[in-house]
């Protein structure tokens, strides 16, 4: 039997495919599972406790404010047999950001996870009249915040309601289609105010049961969750593995995925690139303090990783080198990641190719896809059996794909349209920009620029961050950047120069990666900006731009470049909850910078 509704997903596990770890989270040195039962229960108490304590009605926003853990889980599958909507907020988001989306959605309740996320919230909650409750998973130990409940008070709440309050949940739960609307999630966006996107359950489902088919993990049985459930790809792989009837283990946080690796021993996770680059240069960093033969066997290893091709079969000396080089050195990767890591799924930017290949060769399946929050979020997905390095993959079989070619774009090239079930129902009390980014027939213009390749999609760029020079050129900033971000020595990179005679580029430099750089010379370096303003590092990276440039027409190379000093983060705001650069943020912090490269001040 197939879901037609969120809250089924977990149901239907229990009946047919129980587990006894359903969801798994630390509880001090202890992992805490929970049965499919369990969860079903659990959630099935938690609606009841909504429904008696506040009279939640259909339609009602409730906010989600939490790091992973599964009461996250719980709140949901509540959330959505009550016919309500969910509005999942990053937990790393500011006051103001939780201003400006809970009023926006009007929210009534909000489930928070910590003190610091409730006091956050209660320094707004003045300009917030229609939040009437305020609930905190953690224990209230340390903590006076008025106004804010705790979350066992919904299952007390439950214990006391009388026949006509689960007469009404069951009544509730039975008008619950699957058209509904399930969640609006804000896209953090890397410029201007969040839209508020709205998607059903039938958008979800279809989207998710759709991936299944063209990415059988049915086999496997453990998954860790390390990305925010707050962000649609996340969230959809966790409903992916409701499905299949695979336990959901939540790492303790980013920072200790290390350690949870081990614990758990997963079989597949979902992230993004940027965290699949930290594994990489980790490895590689510990790889080149080997010496002797050991560093001999792990350069010849990596090289061979680098240069696998996945998608056609090698000849007989070439498996061999494989074969032993999985033994020796890639079984290592193998064991840091848990020692049974089979599929990565990627999304949320642009994978480099060499990683995909070095993952692919330590029999790591790397396998990357690509979509957005307004389509639920997936697009398109490579596969176990058919798959293209440096591509994110096929289109869904139940989606429209098609390339809108316009002048400026090169031959095939142009901007990505979709058509499907999974195409959200528009943006929240925002007509206009639904009506933009939605055609009069039906087509979500993604913004995303790219090429359909024998079938396979290829991503080129963003619509928006494509820029002229003043000569009149397209410059396409994301290829430059993706190919600089292949150096282990370059962390961050953007490139600018619109209206500009030519394209420059503003680079934070791997520093870590540079100071061992420094050490194997005998040489010592002391805070960044030391290390930015050596002739020694400008050199280095210089090569590294001139090599990148090679990729590249007259008109699309770096000409000049500019070393960063400070690290960019989602905390101090150059960077998205999943890792993205905000671009406009970066580049009116360099603004002086970066006039300075085009002023005729011609120093590197």
């Amino acid at each position: 039997m197939l879901p037609t509704r969120l809250f089924e997903l977990m149901e239907l596990q229990a009946v047919e495919r129980p587990i006894p770890d359903a969801l798994a989270a630390k509880v001090g040195d202890t992992w805490r599972r929970y049965s499919s039962q369990e969860v079903v229960d659990t959630a099935r108490s938690l609606a009841l406790g909504l429904l008696a304590r506040h009279q939640v009605a259909k339609g009602d926003r409730i906010a989600l404010i939490s790091m992973n853990r599964p009461e996250w889980v719980f709140t949901d599958l509540a959330i959505s047999q009550l016919g309500a909507v969910s509005v999942p907020i990053y937990p790393s988001a500011t006051a103001k950001d939780y201003e400006y989306i809970l009023g926006h959605a009007e929210v009534t309740i909000a489930v928070v996870s910590s003190a610091e996320i409730a006091q956050k919230l209660a320094s707004v909650r003045a300009t917030l009249p229609r939040l009437k409750a305020v609930y905190m998973l953690d224990d209230f130990k340390g903590s006076d915040i008025k106004g804010v409940e705790h979350f066992t008070d919904l299952f007390e709440a439950a214990k006391k309601a009388d026949a006509s309050v689960t007469a009404e949940l069951k009544s509730r739960r039975d008008s619950v289609t699957t058209n509904d609307l399930a969640s609006i999630i804000y896209t953090s966006g890397t410029t201007g105010t969040p839209k508020g996107v709205m998607l059903s359950h039938q958008n979800f489902l279809s989207n998710c049961l759709t991936v299944l088919e063209v990415v059988n993990i049915s086999h496997l049985k453990r998954a860790l969750s390390f990305l925010p459930l707050s962000h649609v790809f996340e969230r959809l792989a966790c409903y992916a593995y409701q499905h299949l009837g695979t336990a959901i283990y939540f790492a303790e946080s980013v920072e200790t995925i290390v350690k949870n690796l081990p614990e758990v021993k997963p079989q597949i996770m979902a992230t993004v690139p940027r965290l699949l680059e930290k594994v990489y240069e980790a490895i590689v960093s510990r790889g080149r303090e080997l010496t002797g033969a050991k560093r001999a066997l792990f350069d010849w290893s990596l090289k061979l990783g680098l240069t696998y091709d996945p998608d056609r079969p090698a000849g007989l000396t070439k498996s061999l080198q494989l074969a032993i080089a999985r033994k020796l050195v890639f079984s290592k990767w193998q064991a840091a990641l848990g020692g049974e890591l089979d599929i990565i799924l990627v999304g949320g930017s642009a994978l480099q190719p060499r990683l995909a290949r070095v993952f692919w060769a330590a029999d790591i399946h790397a396998i990357e896809g690509y979509g957005l929050t307004e389509t639920s979020p997936v697009i398109a997905f490579n596969s176990l059996t058919d798959h293209r390095v440096g591509s994110v993959g096929k289109p869904l079989p139940n989606l429209q794909v098609k390339i809108n070619q316009e002048d400026g774009y090169r031959q095939g090239e142009g901007e990505i349209l979709v058509k499907g079930p999974s195409v959200m129902v528009g943006y929240y009390k925002n007509p206009e920009a639904t009506a933009q980014a939605i055609d009069a027939q039906g087509w979500f213009h993604t913004g995303d620029i790219g090429m359909l390749d024998e079938g396979f999609l290829r991503i080129t760029d963003r619509k928006k961050e494509i820029f002229k020079t003043s000569g009149g050129k397209y410059i396409a900033p994301l290829a430059i950047e993706n190919k600089l971000r292949e150096s282990p020595y370059v962390a961050q990179v953007i490139v600018v120069g619109e209206n500009q005679k030519f394209p420059s580029a503003i680079i934070l430099p791997e520093f870590e990666t540079v100071r061992k750089w420094y050490l194997s010379q005998g040489k010592t370096i002391g805070s960044n900006e030391d290390l930015i303003n050596r002739e020694e590092t400008k050199d280095l990276i210089k090569q590294i731009v001139d090599e990148s440039n090679a990729n590249f027409g007259q008109w699309e190379k770096i000409k000049q470049f500019r070393l960063v000093a400070d690290e960019w983060s989602i905390a101090s705001g150059e960077l998205t909850p999943k890792l993205s650069i905000k671009r406009k943020v970066i580049v009116a912090k360099y603004k002086d910078l970066i006039d300075g490269i085009y002023s005729g001040n011609n120093h590197r």
